[in-house]
Order: C-alpha cells, then sequence, then structure tokens
C-alpha cells in the first residue's frame, strides 16, 4: 500500500461510533498502515433533530486524550496515534471553536461543515421546498461565510459532504455550475496555507468519487493548492483505509505526488 496513513477517524468517543478505539487500532496494523489519527466529533451549537441525543457530537475531550495516550504507548512500535479532532463549524461560534482550540494541543484538526444556517443537509428537511441546486449554492456560500469567520484548522473535511445526502447525491452535480463559490473557498484556503482533506468515505456512500469529487480536486491543484490529506472517515473498523486504491489512483492522475500527515500542528509530506 503506497498510502500508509489514514487521518480521519471516529470510535466511541464520538457520538455517531460505537468502536472502541483499540479495535480501530489494531484494524489499521492490520491493513499496514503506520500512521492514524483519531478526529473525534466536536460539534458545538449543534441543532439536534429528536432522533438525536443532545450533546452527542460534543465530546468529553480530557477523556478522549487519557484513553488515546495510553493506547498510542501500548502500540508505539507497530503504529504511530495522533490526537486530532473534526470541528463543526458555523459562523456565529467562532469565538468558541478558538477557545476551545486553544486549550488543547491537537496533532491535527479538520474543519467540517455539517450544518448549514443551523440545518444539516443529513436531514431531507434541509432540501424541503426548493431545488437541489438552490441548496448546494447555500451550502456552498456557507462555507465561505465560515472562513471569514474562523481559520485556525488544517485542513477543510469533505468540502462536498451535502452531495451526500441531495435528493440525487451527486448525479447532477457539475463544478461548473458552482464554479464561483468553490473557487472562492479554495482561493480563500490556499491563501492561508490551508489544505483539503482527500475523504474516501464518498466512495463507501457509492457517489463513485470520493470527498470533495474529482472535479474540486483537479481545481484545487490548478490553483497551486499543494496539502492535501488522506481519510476515510471511518466510524469502524471495517471503514478503515476505505478503497485507497482508487484514491491514490486519482491523486496520481490529478498530479499529486505527495500528502499530508499532521503533527504538533506541522505537515509530514509522503509519497503517494
Amino acid at each position: 500500500m503506497s498510502i500508509i496513513a489514514d487521518c480521519h477517524l471516529h470510535s466511541y468517543h464520538s457520538g455517531d461510533s460505537s468502536a472502541p478505539m483499540e479495535a480501530m487500532i489494531q484494524q489499521a496494523i492490520s491493513l499496514g498502515l503506520k500512521e492514524i489519527c483519531f478526529t473525534e466529533h466536536q460539534d458545538i451549537d449543534y441543532v439536534y433533530h429528536e432522533n438525536e441525543t443532545p450533546g452527542c457530537y460534543e465530546i468529553n475531550t480530557d477523556s478522549y486524550l487519557y484513553e488515546l495516550i495510553g493506547y498510542k504507548e501500548q502500540y508505539r512500535s507497530q503504529i504511530e496515534v495522533s490526537f486530532g479532532v473534526e470541528l463543526g463549524m458555523q459562523a456565529h461560534i467562532a469565538r468558541k471553536l478558538a477557545a476551545y482550540s486553544k486549550n488543547h494541543d491537537f496533532d491535527f484538526i479538520i474543519a467540517s461543515s455539517h450544518l448549514c444556517n443551523q440545518k444539516d443537509p443529513y436531514f431531507p428537511d434541509f432540501f424541503e421546498g426548493r431545488s437541489e441546486e438552490d441548496a448546494y449554492h447555500e451550502y456552498f456560500q456557507y462555507i465561505n461565510e465560515c472562513l471569514r469567520s474562523y481559520m485556525n484548522f488544517d485542513v477543510y473535511g469533505h468540502l462536498d459532504y451535502i452531495l451526500r445526502y441531495g435528493p440525487n447525491k451527486n448525479a447532477n452535480f457539475v463544478y461548473a455550475d458552482y464554479r464561483d463559490d468553490i473557487d472562492t473557498i479554495l482561493k480563500t484556503l490556499i491563501d492561508n496555507e490551508k489544505g483539503i482533506e482527500i475523504n474516501s468515505s464518498g466512495l463507501a456512500y457509492g457517489l463513485g468519487q470520493p470527498h470533495p469529487c474529482k472535479d474540486i480536486i483537479q481545481r484545487y491543484k490548478e490553483l497551486g493548492g499543494e496539502i492535501i490529506t488522506i481519510g476515510s472517515d471511518a466510524h469502524e473498523p471495517s471503514r478503515i483505509a476505505y478503497d485507497y486504491h482508487t484514491v491514490g489512483e486519482l491523486l496520481t492522475d490529478i498530479g499529486f505526488r505527495y500528502y499530508c500527515v499532521f503533527k504538533g500542528r506541522l505537515p509530514e509530506y509522503f509519497k503517494i
């Protein structure tokens, strides 16, 4: 395997996973990975639906770190285990995000947009009463609003997350229809020396492409973007390093030769 790192993993410390942390580590070792990073969810001010447990997407960071440190030492000779977080971006919580991030010595911070104007595209009501195209525009425009409010992160995660859940998913998605919105996102990230995550869960969800899709990754490269991380977004052991062969081929076809693993918020580069 040419990609030896999975930089987006969740255990039972995240509200949408029941996976033991040790089981995730052992599976990563069995797959031949040398680097992994847990990135548990921290979605401050998340708007919960009635079938969700309030607070489930806010982690007990001290408990999470305590367990991670133990396994990091236990498995040190077999794999490097890093301490990360997936921050749920919302424009109005910039101060809360800043305070939280400063209080912990993370190796890696992923910024993700799970909510758009306090609604989660995971639920069908996000799309009700309007076209799929209008909903997608709102999502990408809101990412730009978030970027204007907060930039203390390393990469933006699953940049086209909304394509998982649209009425037609990515069947009708054409990059050119959203060029202005997405180019602004990519240029802002590049200008601020932030990267994008290549998230293989898009393949697991049947989209036929990772998140973001090939056209967005290609455009990031064309604009001068060089910082990419690779992660499966696995919430269970069986999804770790999901379809990395396809991801590796796509990235090399686009022209990427290296990907990053962050340690102490600094990138280390590995050949694909």
